[in-house]
């Protein structure tokens, strides 16, 4: 008799055209197409973070991927946050701050412009994924409508089971479960509330699981054949990976980054605000060590803006964005082909033992 389990992961595959239950993670700034291309080729489900991308580059991304694959892709935008209040005496502390680690920034840096929200929703519909997922709250209902509209399912990022129910409310077809080990930025609806609700992927999947009457995918700390059977045995329809595929050869990123990943040990990783002014977990390094001596990050975006000279001009790991997960070291190199295909043949025979 098969195992329930895999049986909700297979019934989860078919649902979406997948021949294998493994997502990779929408990481803004850190999904090429080529890795999409292979995780998509191996039988899981490719995908793109928006964040950054204005229209015409996420109509560019879509067509690449395409291209090189007719497997399944989501894409991904970031629920805008309302506008930050400002302080100018306090950015003028952290610009002072930043110096010691990078170029001058100036006044003037705070106010790069987000990428107009409503264009890349349109630019996404365009596009026509398989999935469009959120991250920090739900989709406006005329969008979410405009997605039904198209045949388009819509993947909800959580990190607490209140959101997992206010987004099953507001129409989403599958809730992803964000534990606190996963790298990147946190997906808390609310910015205030990221730090104050850290909940680990093993409380929060199983208590999302009895809340919803929708599937749910893990993820956060998800990087072997382990980790994706015991999200499995906890109810979970599929599993989403983001920092267990960063070291393979289609992530590109930089060497630093991919190398303090190898050797990360789960208590290397810490949360922070020091980048972006979002708490987000990153390799702990000598810039987040001093920032937690410093003054208190701007607010999201005004951080971001003021760290990028920083953060674009790094050549070394201290002065570097390098978001990880807490199971960063279980991270392999390689085709990414063929890790996706281990990490599940792998995960299906503990399951089945």
């Amino acid at each position: 008799m098969p195992s329930p389990h895999l049986s909700r992961a297979a019934a989860f595959c078919e649902a979406y055209d997948l021949r294998v239950p493994i997502l990779l993670a929408p990481m803004a700034g850190a999904c090429p197409v080529s890795l999409s291309i292979a995780v998509a080729n191996a039988g899981g489900m490719g995908a793109c973070g928006c964040l950054l991308m204005q229209p015409e580059d996420i109509a560019k991304w879509g067509q690449q991927m395409r291209a090189g694959s007719n497997g399944a892709f989501q894409l991904n935008a970031w629920i805008p946050d309302p506008d930050p209040l400002r302080d100018a005496d306090h950015e003028a502390k952290v610009r002072a701050f930043l110096r010691q680690w990078g170029p001058d920034v100036s006044p003037e840096d705070a106010e790069a412009p987000l990428v107009d929200f409503d264009a890349q929703c349109d630019a996404m519909l365009a596009a026509g994924p398989h999935v469009i997922s959120s991250i920090m709250g739900v989709y406006p209902a005329p969008f979410v409508e405009r997605m039904k509209e198209r045949g388009i399912r819509w993947f909800a990022t959580v990190t607490s089971v209140t959101e997992a129910k206010a987004a099953e409310a507001a129409g989403a077809d599958v809730i992803v479960a964000q534990g606190m080990e996963a790298g990147g930025h946190r997906g808390s609806f609310s910015a205030e509330d990221a730090s104050r609700s850290m909940i680990g992927l093993f409380s929060l999947l199983p208590a999302v699981v009895d809340a919803v009457d929708v599937p749910v995918i893990a993820t956060g700390g998800i990087a072997d054949g382990r980790g994706i059977a015991a999200a499995l045995l906890l109810g979970a329809s599929a599993v989403q990976i983001g920092t267990g595929l960063l070291r393979t050869q289609e992530a590109g990123i930089a060497s630093p980054w991919a190398d303090a990943i190898k050797f990360a040990l789960p208590e290397d990783t810490v949360p922070t605000r020091a980048f972006s002014g979002r708490l987000g977990r990153s390799i702990r390094t000598a810039y987040t060590d001093a920032a937690e001596q410093g003054p208190i990050p701007a607010p999201y975006p005004i951080q971001r803006n003021m760290t990028k000279l920083m953060r674009t001009s790094a050549t070394d790991i201290d002065r570097m964005q390098a978001w990880a997960g807490q199971s960063a070291g279980l991270a392999q190199s390689g085709p990414a082909f063929e890790l996706i295909t281990d990490l599940w043949n792998n995960a299906r025979e503990l399951v089945q033992s």
